[in-house]
């Protein structure tokens, strides 16, 4: 389960900027009407590229491995 300050990654472009495999920051989690996301993304040197609500077939939880 996916929560309030997850890192998470898109699992598809989501625009022009935040596309596959950005990674972002969940900070707010709506639970209606539909669960959804408020992300952070960032880029490669962690600044912000936009933020945006998901939902949970936009996302998954990071794993660094």
């Amino acid at each position: 389960m996916i929560k309030e300050y997850d890192i998470v990654k898109a699992i598809k472009d989501l625009n022009s900027e935040v596309l596959k495999g950005c990674k972002g920051t969940v900070v707010m989690v709506h639970d209606s009407p539909t669960l959804g996301y408020e992300v952070e993304f960032f880029n490669d040197t962690h600044e912000t590229i936009g933020v945006l609500t998901v939902y949970p077939d936009d996302i998954v939880k990071y794993e660094n491995k």
